[in-house]
């Protein structure tokens, strides 16, 4: 099984990539093929909004970190996106890089009505918030997260086998024994186990 980490977070030894790591491990030690995308690291030009990518079923902008990322989407069967709240919302990094590829992640029939293109794919979403908890999902901080992650994710096909949402990250700098366990649990099930 191949699987894809997008880290959106730019901390090195944060929450997220500590989480990621888990992960990683997990699916690692079950004998996945695994590919691992820091987003601040990539070169990506802001989308243009012409739409032209639509009909052309590329980008009209120089080739970027967007379609190599692209490219690593295709080849997975399963996704990992780990992405710090900013806002009740992704990290715009991550967003500008969704935004720069929907035309490979869905296609639209004569009416507009979006077809997914990588239907049977399975999909994690792993979040964190200085919010406390459970205050980082009642105020959407979290749960916006995956909430908008969870759209981009549906119209492309993907399904959220699971989510790890850890809130108060300001006073919490390591990961509990019960957050370690929750995030392998939702690596086997990301494989289908």
């Amino acid at each position: 099984m191949n699987i894809l980490f997008l880290n959106a977070s730019p901390r090195r030894g944060g929450n997220i990539e500590q989480m990621l790591g888990e992960m990683v491990e997990e699916v690692r030690d079950q004998g996945a093929e695994v590919r691992e995308v820091r987003v601040d690291k990539l070169s990506v030009a802001p989308c243009r909004g012409c739409m032209a990518c639509r009909s052309r079923l590329s980008c009209v902008l120089p080739e970027d970190g967007a379609q190599q990322v692209l490219a690593l989407i295709n080849w997975c069967d399963a996704m990992v996106i780990g992405a710090p709240c900013y806002w009740g919302n992704m990290p715009g990094t991550l967003k500008m890089l969704f935004d720069r590829i929907v035309y490979g992640m869905m296609g639209e029939n004569k009416w507009g009505i979006p077809l997914p293109l990588h239907k049977g794919k399975r999909a994690v979403v792993v979040s964190t918030s200085t919010t406390r908890w459970p205050f980082n999902l009642w105020f959407n901080q979290t749960r916006g997260v995956v909430r908008a992650l969870h759209e981009i994710l549906k119209y492309s096909g993907f399904r959220l086998v699971s989510t790890v949402q850890k809130g108060n990250t300001k006073a919490s700098h390591r990961l509990t024994d019960r957050e370690r366990k929750a995030c392998r649990r939702a690596a086997l099930k990301v494989m289908g186990r």
